[in-house]
């Protein structure tokens, strides 16, 4: 009988349009990612009130803060660089600690509110955010921060589940057409995919157990580093890797 051998593809097989196909993928999401790094920065640093993004934003942002209300954490999150003047972020502390009273509300927070802010928080925004159309809504933000909600958690997981694994799938089957050991190979494609599992998972635990923050940020740590790794194998031996010609013997 004739053995048949199947001859799998390497890179090194590929035409010069399939790698320019592969490369430009692999730059755009290289680049789509560093954005998504960069929404993370500006959705949950200064959360703590220190400048820059650290686990306590992480944990403040799932878990909350029993010292602040979900509207000065959004404040401190981020949202104040919508304002038009750096001054109307402390009249509306100042109207939080004074009470927040309905007369207060419609003196000086409202067209703070309605000039800066109802563009993207209300209903017809479509955005999902917390609406801030009514002193009845703003009431709901002035309570104690229990982070973010269940629903939020709910949404926002399907939407990262379903989206980044087709990313990490189409990176991962072009990684696979690298020449590296196999074993290293099939722990590198594995891995994204348990690293982002459990970085969604951590965001639940976290909202009762605010210590599992530091698995959040070292599940999503793994998952980048993981990401770059492929991206950075797959054009470097698509373009500059010459592999060691096997001898006969």
């Amino acid at each position: 009988m004739t053995k048949i051998t199947t001859k799998f593809r390497r890179f090194t097989d590929l035409s010069v349009s399939e790698r320019m196909l592969f490369t430009i993928f692999l730059i755009t999401i290289g680049l789509g990612y560093l954005f998504a790094l960069a929404h993370t920065y500006y959705s949950h640093a200064n959360r703590d009130g220190e400048p820059g993004l650290s686990v306590e934003d992480i944990k403040i942002a799932y878990y909350g803060k029993s010292e602040i209300t979900r509207l000065g954490a959004g404040l401190n999150a981020g949202m104040a660089d919508n304002l038009e003047f750096p001054g109307q972020k402390d009249i509306i502390f100042k109207w939080i600690e004074d009470g927040a009273d309905e007369t207060a509300f419609n003196d000086k927070i409202a067209p703070i509110l309605n000039e800066n802010c109802i563009a993207c928080h209300s209903v017809e925004s479509g955005m999902g955010i917390p609406p801030m159309t009514s002193y009845e809504k703003i009431q709901e933000l002035t309570k104690m921060d229990t982070g973010v909600s269940i629903k939020s958690l709910v949404r926002v997981s399907h939407i990262h589940m379903f989206g980044i694994a087709f990313i990490l799938f189409f990176v991962g089957r072009i990684f696979v057409l690298s020449e590296i050991p196999v074993t290293l190979k099939r722990v590198m494609v594995v891995v994204p995919f348990l690293a982002i599992l459990l970085d969604i998972l951590s965001w639940y635990l976290t909202k009762f157990i605010p210590g599992f923050a530091y698995v959040v940020v070292l599940a999503g740590g793994v998952m980048g580093i993981s990401l770059a790794a492929q991206i950075l194998v797959s054009i470097y031996q698509m373009w500059f890797y010459a592999p060691h010609k096997r001898v006969e013997m």
